[in-house]
C-alpha cells in the first residue's frame, strides 16, 4: 500500500488524456493490477455519449520529452511496485523463503499445486521485467519532472540527468526534502570530483536496485550513499569493499579505504581494512600504496603483535622506506622507530643497522636505550635478563614471522578425510643465548574431533570410546617432541596461520592463537567446508596451515 506522501506525489503528475497503446493493453487487460483508470473531462457542448476513440500510439511531448502517454503513469505505478515489494520478493527467494524471482512462479502455504481447493496459494511477478522497464525510463528520460544538475566545487564539469522525483523521493528521504523545497524542474547539485563522475550510477540503483562497480569506484559511491541516506547501498557497498580487500590492483586500494573508514566513521570496514593489512604486511609493504600510508595507519600497524611477515628486519626496512620518502616530522618518526621489536633481530643484523642505516644514523639517540637492552637479551640467558628486566614488554614479544627459525609451512591434502601430523623444528628462542638451541615439534590435524563432552557413551564392559567420529570439527594439536630443562621460563604460544585463496591471490584469512589445541579458541575453521573442492579455503585440493611458534618470557623475582 502507498504511504501519503506517495499519493501526495502521484495525484501531482499530470497526464494528457490517450488511450492506451495497444501493446501496454495486451500486456494489462482490463481489470490487471497494473492499469490506472484516466478520466476524462467533458469539454462543454461535447454529446453526453461520446464513441470510444481507436487505440492510439502517437506521443505527446510534454516538458521537453517524448512521452508515451499509456506507459508513464503506469511505469511510474511500477516504480513503487518494484522498490516496496517485487525486488524484496526476489530477495526472499534466494535467501531461500518465500518469494518470486524475475518471472517466476512462488508456491505460498501448503499443499499442492493446481487449481482450486488446494490450501495453498501460488505467486508469479516479473520483477526482471519491472527493473528493465525502469532502466529504460531512466535511460530515456521518459516523462522526466525533474532535471538534476549535478556540478563539482570548480565547476569543470556538469552532468544533466533527467528523472522523477516519486523514484527518488522513495529512495532517499534526502532527495525527498530537496525535492519539496526546489522552486523549479532543476535541482543543482554539488559534489567532488570523484562523486560527479559515479553519480549516474548512483543514480542507476535508486531505479534498479543494483549496479556494476569497480574498486576505485566504491569509495565515491559510498559517500554518495551516506550522503542521501540510501541505507541499502551504503550497507552493500560497505560489504564489497570488505570482500574485495584480496583483490590486485595496480595502484592498491586497502590503504586508501582504511582512510575512508576512518574519516567517515565506518568502524567495521576500517577494521577489517587494519587487519587484513596486518596479517598479509610482507605483501603490503611491497604494493605501491605502502609509501603513502598515514602516520596514524602506520603506528597502529606497528603496534600489533599479530603482523605477519618474514622478520622484523623486513618491517625495519619497509619503515625506513617510508621514513625517507615522507620525511616526517622529528617525533613522528622516533614514535615509529621505538616502535620496532630489536630483540628479535640477530645481533649481525643490529650491527648492520647501526652503521648502515639512514634512518638510524639520523635519530640513533632516539633508540639507543632500546639497542642495548636488545644486545644485552642477546648476550645473557633469558632466565637471568628476566630477573632485572620486564620481560613481557613489547620489545622481547615476537610477532607471526614466516621465518623457519619460527615455525613451518604444512599443506594438508584431501583435509576432510584423515588425520595428518607433521613433524618441524624450530629455535628454542630468539635470543642469542637460544637461537643455537632445537625444539621439535608434532602437530597432528584432525578434520572431525568431538570434545569429550559431545562423544557417545559407551557402557558396555570393555568398550572402547573412539577418539574421532563423524560430526566432529577440525582441531590441531602441536606438542614438543620431548620435555627439557630449557623450557624452564618460557610459555610456548602456538600460532596458526590459515591460508584461503581470493581472486586468484593466497592470503592469510585467519589466525589462531593456542598453547596446545586449536579447541582453546572455540571457532577453528568453523564456517570452513572442506569437502567441497572450490572451497576458498583450499589452494588445489589442500589446505594450506603456516605453525609459528613464539617463546614468551616470564619476569622472575630477584630474590
Amino acid at each position: 500500500m502507498l504511504q501519503e506522501r506517495d499519493r501526495a506525489v502521484l495525484v501531482s503528475v499530470t497526464v494528457p488524456v490517450a488511450p492506451p497503446c495497444p501493446a501496454e493493453a495486451a500486456e494489462h487487460p482490463a481489470g490487471g493490477k497494473h492499469t490506472p483508470e484516466i478520466t476524462r473531462q467533458r469539454r462543454d457542448g461535447e454529446e453526453a455519449d461520446m464513441k470510444r476513440e481507436e487505440p492510439n500510439c502517437s506521443t505527446t511531448r510534454m516538458r521537453g520529452h517524448d512521452v508515451g502517454i499509456g506507459v508513464l503513469v503506469p511505469t511510474l505505478l511500477l516504480a513503487v511496485c518494484l522498490h516496496t515489494g517485487a525486488l524484496r520478493a526476489a530477495e526472499g527467494a534466494q535467501d531461500g523463503g518465500g518469494g518470486v524471482g524475475a518471472g517466476g512462479v512462488s508456491s505460498v502455504g501448503g499443499g499442492g499445486g493446481g487449481g482450486g481447493g488446494g490450501g495453498g496459494s501460488d505467486t508469479i511477478g516479473h520483477s526482471l521485467a519491472l527493473v528493465q522497464r525502469l532502466e529504460a525510463l531512466l535511460a530515456q528520460g521518459n516523462g522526466s519532472d525533474v532535471t538534476l544538475r549535478v556540478e563539482t566545487a570548480s565547476a569543470d564539469g556538469v552532468r544533466l540527468i533527467q528523472a522523477h522525483a516519486l523514484v527518488l523521493s522513495l529512495q532517499s528521504s534526502v532527495f525527498e526534502e530537496l525535492l519539496a523545497a526546489r522552486n523549479g524542474s532543476t535541482l543543482l547539485l554539488t559534489e567532488g570530483a570523484d562523486c560527479a563522475g559515479v553519480f549516474d550510477k548512483f543514480i542507476k540503483y535508486l531505479y534498479c536496485g543494483e549496479v556494476s562497480l569497480r574498486l576505485d569506484q566504491a569509495t565515491p559511491l559510498h559517500k554518495l550513499a551516506t550522503k542521501y541516506q540510501v541505507v541499502d547501498l551504503q550497507a552493500a557497498v560497505a560489504r564489497y569493499m570488505s570482500e574485495n580487500l584480496a583483490r590486485d590492483s595496480p595502484s592498491g586500494h586497502v590503504v586508501g579505504w582504511y582512510e575512508y573508514a576512518q574519516q567517515a566513521g565506518q568502524a567495521t570496514l576500517r577494521d577489517s581494512c587494519l587487519q587484513f593489512l596486518a596479517w598479509n604486511l610482507s605483501a603490503a609493504v611491497q604494493s605501491a600504496e605502502w609509501s603513502s600510508i598515514s602516520s596514524r595507519l602506520l603506528m597502529s600497524l606497528l603496534r600489533r603483535s599479530d603482523l605477519v611477515l618474514h622478520s622484523e628486519m623486513e618491517l625495519f626496512a619497509a619503515l625506513e622506506a617510508w621514513i625517507l620518502r615522507n620525511d616526517p616530522d622529528g617525533l613522528t618518526a622516533e614514535n615509529a622507530l621505538r616502535a620496532v621489536r630489536y630483540a628479535m633481530m640477530p645481533p649481525r643484523d643490529l650491527f648492520r643497522l647501526q652503521t648502515q642505516s639512514p634512518a638510524l644514523a639520523r635519530y640513533q639517540e632516539s633508540v639507543r636505550d632500546l639497542l642495548y637492552m636488545s644486545y644485552q637479551f642477546h648476550s645473557a640467558s633469558p632466565l637471568q635478563m628476566a630477573k632485572f628486566f620486564d620481560v613481557n614488554c613489547s620489545l622481547f614479544t615476537p610477532r607471526n614471522y614466516l621465518s623457519p627459525l619460527w615455525g613451518a609451512a604444512w599443506a594438508i591434502g584431501s583435509p576432510s578425510r584423515d588425520d595428518r601430523s607433521t613433524s618441524f623444528q624450530t629455535q628454542l628462542g630468539p635470543s642469542g643465548h637460544d637461537a643455537s638451541k632445537r625444539v621439535t615439534w608434532n602437530a597432528l590435524f584432525s578434520p572431525r574431533w568431538l570434545p569429550l563432552s559431545l562423544r557417545p557413551l559407551y557402557t558396555e564392559t570393555g568398550a572402547m570410546q573412539p577418539a574421532r567420529v563423524d560430526g566432529g570439527r577440525p582441531r590441531v594439536i602441536i606438542t614438543p617432541a620431548t620435555s627439557s630443562a630449557d623450557f624452564a621460563g618460557v610459555n610456548f604460544q602456538k600460532t596458526l596461520l590459515v591460508l584461503a585463496q581470493r581472486h586468484g591471490r593466497v592470503m592469510v584469512k585467519h589466525v589462531y592463537d593456542f598453547h596446545q589445541s586449536t579447541e582453546e579458541s572455540g571457532d577453528f575453521l568453523a564456517e570452513a567446508d572442506l569437502t567441497r573442492r572450490s572451497s576458498e579455503y583450499l589452494v588445489d585440493g589442500a589446505l594450506y596451515l603456516h605453525v609459528v611458534v613464539k617463546p614468551l618470557y616470564q619476569t622472575l623475582s630477584k630474590n
